[in-house]
């Protein structure tokens, strides 16, 4: 009998064994591209942050003079100061490809970590944690480093220029060294806004946060820019030619006129996004931004082929992001549920494909074309996606004028159902773009979650509670232990939100596995409106489930990382050949030596490959998922949606979860941390806000309280945002707007 089992034996151990070294072997693997990516980054930052001095700034004029004219053209300075963008790309799709589902490993003691601990709560950038100050501070280093020494270079330069005027001289000269470092900054403006770029997968940045990067940049950038045109502009009154330099366009050198166009774009752009003018009339900063293609298109006639390639790299990302999504939005999905919430909530249940994945913590871009073509608002999901392989769950405040048309025309087209012997053919339907989010589950990497939600802030919770309760369930991976949930409402009408979920349902007997505290503030009302521990039932106005079931479409960069990586990769070969033959065939034979007009060749190159290379690669994609969808559409009919019916929670005593609902009084936040603090001890604990900016400050303002403050038995508390920061209007007319609804309406 021993004989007969020793091969089997043998064979289970050698598998353990190849096992064992293909997962070393990956670890390695990931710990290489992490150190090259890292080497990458930080010799490039390093080679811009030197590049005010002479030694440097002499080595790249010398190189880019060599490489420009050979047969390469522009390759060279694009490899310069762009090709890192490029190679920490490339490299993190690998990466992020054999990375797969990151382990969740827990801390053997609680730590603080720089990117979740707020240090500065109250000031012009809103919430600023210790890692995003540090890079403010190497930026304002950065900023007087080069000032000085630009500063020094062109005191030196003065007496080689007396006989033109020493204030001329420094007016052109300090002009110059303004429009020099805000060069630089225009080299990461883009990357921020590139919603589903591999970058941003890569550093786990959600797109909401990436966004407020991009107008910190773009304040600092417009800011130089402008400087840099006063400084011209000065000099041509001191010469008494300002007519003549604003209209003169050189053919081989700095042409002006491009750059005045520039400028003016940008001032529109940069006067209508402050946010006293964003939160008067939104919409007019939305179609002045539009004057970015002005900005981009005459910004490259005026600086030339050459210093153009400087920015192009992180262009080349967006406009990549940007083909991709208009891609992605031209395809209508059907709403397959749409209900009318009593809280003045309408919850929408839209198609999608099997294979789009997606985190709790995300967020979709929602139009629906029977109301408006231009309006695009971004909404939390708030269905996990375990919940269903082929639908996925928004909710939605009616608050402003887009949000009462979308409730209008729900209760319409089920009104229409209900009269109709034969329901209609045309049903609800609506262009989606994302789902875009943290790339790593935020909300699985602590054992102890607090969530503190105010109003529909509540949308992303549920997404995370349904989530955890599916893991627990199926026995995934999942470290939540502890979940503290803090929601505090106007009125008793939108306890519904939440209440509605049936846990047990879910994941029936949890409580073994999951302490679940849920505490529950409602404002603006002294007593129950009903009996008391009774909660008002989830009501239904309108519900239809439509028959064609067209879902989102999974072009999407935050999608299937080998295509999304294929469609960075293939665009980008295709562009750099695109250079070399444009060069071979045109520039060279013909003897192309206008600036200005080299330009803008370089900018036509960039746009040209993106569509050509990576339509390529979008058509490719879109027929392998469109495959995929028929198969899963079929298996799908088969055995139909199920979204559960919502039903009315009863704070009983028999509940297996802490369960409280307050009137009349707000959450004090202090004390609620004090009391989570004494409890759970020496842990860390992820801390999720969502909701207005007064709720997000006094909560960062907490955790940083306590974290400073901190015992060696008491927790380190990380903070984490999910809102969009745009500073749009708070209020139309009487209805009061919160972060996450009507914010950032405009596509």
């Amino acid at each position: 009998m021993s004989s007969d089992h020793e091969p089997l034996l043998h064979s289970t151990k050698q598998e353990d064994y190849d096992d064992n070294e293909t997962h070393l072997m990956l670890k390695l693997t990931r710990w290489f591209l992490k150190f090259a990516m890292s080497f990458v980054f930080i010799g490039w930052v390093c080679f811009l942050f030197l590049l005010p001095s002479e030694s440097v700034s002499q080595f790249s004029e010398k190189y880019v003079e060599s490489t420009s004219g050979s047969v390469f053209w522009v390759t060279g300075s694009l490899f310069l100061f762009g090709g890192p963008i490029f190679i920490i790309a490339f490299l993190a799709i690998l990466y992020l490809r054999i990375s797969g589902e990151q382990q969740l490993k827990k801390p053997k003691h609680a730590t603080f970590r720089l990117w979740t601990f707020p240090v500065i709560v109250d000031g012009p950038f809103g919430v600023v944690t210790a890692a995003e100050l540090i890079v403010i501070l190497l930026v304002v280093v950065y900023l007087i480093w080069a000032v000085s020494v630009y500063a020094i270079q062109n005191y030196n330069l003065i007496p080689y220029y007396e006989s033109q005027g020493k204030r001329n001289v420094m007016l052109k000269h300090t002009g110059l060294r303004f429009g020099s470092i805000g060069l630089i900054c225009l080299v990461f403006l883009f990357l921020p806004v590139a919603r589903g770029s591999i970058l941003l997968r890569l550093t786990n940045i959600p797109f909401e946060h990436a966004t407020r990067y991009h107008v910190w940049l773009g304040h600092l950038t417009m800011t130089l820019f402008t400087l840099h045109g006063l400084c011209y502009f000065y000099s041509w009154i001191l010469e008494d030619r300002v007519l003549h330099q604003v209209i003169n366009w050189k053919n081989n050198s700095i042409a002006n006129l491009p750059g005045v166009i520039s400028l003016s774009a940008g001032l529109l752009m940069w006067v209508t996004s402050l946010p006293p003018v964003r939160r008067l009339n939104f919409e007019l900063f939305y179609y002045t931004h539009q004057l970015y293609v002005v900005f981009i298109v005459f910004f490259a006639m005026h600086v030339g082929d050459i210093m153009f390639s400087v920015i192009a790299a992180g262009l080349f990302l967006y406009m990549l992001d940007r083909f991709l999504r208009f891609f992605q939005s031209r395809k209508t999905v059907d709403i397959l549920s749409a209900k009318c919430l009593p809280s003045g909530t309408l919850e929408l249940v839209i198609s999608k494909p099997q294979d789009l994945q997606y985190n709790a913590l995300s967020w979709v871009f929602l139009q629906v074309r029977d109301i408006s073509w231009l309006q695009w608002h971004p909404f939390s999901v708030s269905s996990s996606p375990l919940n269903g392989d082929h639908h996925v769950s928004i909710l939605i405040k009616v608050l402003g004028n887009w949000t009462k048309k979308l409730k209008g025309h729900v209760l319409a087209v089920s009104e229409e159902d209900a009269d109709a012997l034969i329901p209609p053919n045309s049903k609800l339907k609506a262009s989606v773009e994302g789902p875009y989010g943290h790339e790593l589950p935020y909300h699985l990497m602590y054992e102890n979650l607090v969530l503190v939600a105010g109003g529909i802030g509540i949308s992303p919770f549920l997404a995370i509670l349904s989530d955890i309760l599916h893991r627990v369930k199926d026995s995934k991976p999942c470290m939540p232990r502890n979940v503290s949930i803090i929601w505090a409402v106007r009125t008793s009408e939108e306890l519904p939100l939440l209440h509605s979920l049936d846990l047990n349902s879910i994941s029936p007997y949890f409580y073994n596995k999951l302490n679940l505290e849920i505490h529950t503030y409602v404002t603006q009302e002294s007593e129950p409106p009903l009996e008391e521990g009774a909660v008002q039932k989830y009501v239904s106005l309108g519900d239809f489930s439509s028959p064609s079931r067209s879902g989102m479409s999974g072009l999407v960069g935050t999608g299937n990382i080998i295509w999304a990586g294929a469609y960075v990769l293939v665009p980008t070969i295709g562009f750099v050949v695109s250079l070399t033959l444009l060069n071979i065939l045109y520039i060279n034979p013909y003897n192309i030596s206008y600036r200005w007009y080299k330009g803008l060749l370089l900018l036509i190159c960039m746009v040209t490959s993106v569509i050509i290379f990576g339509g390529l690669v979008i058509g490719l994609w879109d027929r392998k998922t469109s495959s995929k969808g028929k198969y899963q559409d079929e298996k799908k009919a088969a055995a139909g949606i199920q979204h559960n019916e919502s039903t009315s929670h009863k704070t009983s005593s028999d509940e297996t979860f802490v369960n409280t609902i307050k009137y009349g009084q707000r959450p004090d936040i202090k004390e609620i941390f004090g009391n989570i603090a004494s409890r759970w001890g020496n842990v860390d604990i992820g801390v999720i806000v969502c909701g207005p900016s007064t709720l997000q400050t006094s909560v960062a303002k907490e955790c940083r309280s306590k974290n400073f403050g901190r015992r060696s038995n008491s927790p380190v508390f990380h903070f984490n945002s999910h809102s969009f920061d745009l500073s749009l209007p708070t209020k139309r007319g009487n209805e009061s707007v919160l972060p996450s609804q009507e914010k950032a309406k405009w596509h």
